[in-house]
């Protein structure tokens, strides 16, 4: 049987080996259900204590293709931007479902969405970063860089700043898309197929790397201004000595919060790059903030709220255990975890409690979920967009 690794986490995990340049191991490592010791969860029945009402519905494309993809709608004001991997973009009114523009762009997706003011930005397959007016879906420009483009590239109205498969980070003019500079975090052998999305400031550009580390860089220079270990490599295999940052980061003020695989959360202060307080948790799917926690899902299946102080953990939930979950997502008093079978999973940010259960796309859900108070959106990966109201029942 092929290499084995992490049980049903073996479809996501495709690794890539580095040698000089950048080769890919080709095909996919199948593991035989059979002789799988962690098989997902079953799930059990709960007690409903939510109503979880879809409001609309609408089709992007073919959703992530069957690339592995992670193409995360966005939310600018009253209007929700969705693209998917045969390169179709569209833009809806996200309080009644409207498609108000559709593009097809002609070019396979790889990354984004990325938004800033009337700018959306794109990453393509080939190694392309576009950039589109979010008024009319129209291309600005189109500019080349290093490989493959995985996450949404970010922009501060002066800079776009895109990572690379490769393990660079390019620096992009906003006006023509011309390269201003480039940083190579020199790629360890193996890798997680998948990067992280670059945090982008006034001044600074903030990026995870596949080697455990954040770094900070001057967004119009390139220039290194700290760097933070989120996960030292350990272990005497190369697959046992893989960190990857791939999740979503989260900001909030002066603290950003980051997790890797087989490595740690951590908490960092943004201004020093000091880590503030750290736990381990191995994740791939990242972090996000609400009610004074930070909450992870672990690629075990453990669904971890973190305080935000430093002073520990105020609630896991083990129930949704080798399930593939994706990044948990506040969304009023609760929060949302999608799992590979397509379930998205609601449960009570107050003690972990699960309180509604929703099934939007049985061909799973990978791209992250936004919320925008109590409505949830969600891109499943066949390209069903969907928007959920949240509200209580009434007994």
């Amino acid at each position: 049987m092929g290499l084995r690794i992490m049980g049903k986490w073996a479809s996501l995990l495709l690794l890539s080996l580095v040698l000089g340049g950048c080769s890919t191991i080709t095909g996919w490592f199948s593991i035989d259900d059979d002789d799988d010791p962690r098989q997902p969860a079953e799930l059990q029945d709960i007690d409903e204590t939510v109503d979880v009402r879809k409001l609309w519905s609408a089709g992007v494309g073919n959703g992530q293709g069957e690339g592995l993809y992670k193409i995360t709608p966005v939310i600018g004001g009253d209007t929700l931007y969705a693209a998917s991997a045969e390169g179709e973009v569209a833009a809806f009114d996200r309080r009644n479902g409207k498609q108000t523009w559709e593009r097809d762009l002609k070019i396979a997706l790889s990354g984004g969405v990325g938004l800033y003011n009337n700018s959306l930005f794109l990453g393509a397959s080939d190694g392309y970063v576009l950039r589109l007016d979010a008024r009319s879906g129209e291309i600005v420009w189109r500019s080349g860089v290093s490989g493959e483009v995985l996450a949404a590239p970010q922009s501060n109205g002066r800079v776009v700043v895109v990572q690379t498969y490769d393990g660079k980070l390019h620096g992009l003019d906003f006006a023509d898309g011309k390269r201003l500079w480039v940083y190579d975090s020199n790629m360890p052998v193996l890798t997680i197929r998948g990067t992280s999305t670059p945090i982008l400031t006034d001044n600074q550009a903030i990026a995870g790397f596949a080697n455990g580390r954040v770094i900070a860089f001057n967004a119009q220079t390139g220039g290194i201004e700290w760097e933070a270990r989120v996960a030292i490599p350990q272990g005497r295999s190369e697959i046992e000595r893989m960190v990857d940052i791939d999740g979503s980061m989260a900001l909030s003020g002066n603290d950003l919060y980051a997790a890797s695989y087989q490595g740690n959360i951590a908490a960092i202060d943004v201004p020093s790059g000091r880590k503030r307080w750290e736990a381990p948790v191995s994740s791939v799917s990242g972090v996000s903030l609400g009610f004074g926690n930070a909450y992870v899902a672990a690629e075990d299946g453990t669904i971890y709220a973190y305080l935000r102080n430093g002073q520990g953990q105020r609630w896991s939930q083990d129930v949704l255990a080798w399930r593939g979950l994706g990044r948990p997502v506040p969304v009023s008093s609760y929060v949302a975890v999608p799992d590979q079978e397509g379930f998205v999973h609601i449960l009570s940010q107050v003690d972990g409690s699960f309180v509604a259960r929703v099934r939007p796309d049985r061909k799973g859900v990978r791209a992250d979920m936004l919320s925008e108070g109590n409505i949830l959106y969600v891109f499943g990966n066949s390209g069903k967009l969907i928007a959920y109201e949240l509200s209580s029942k009434t007994r």
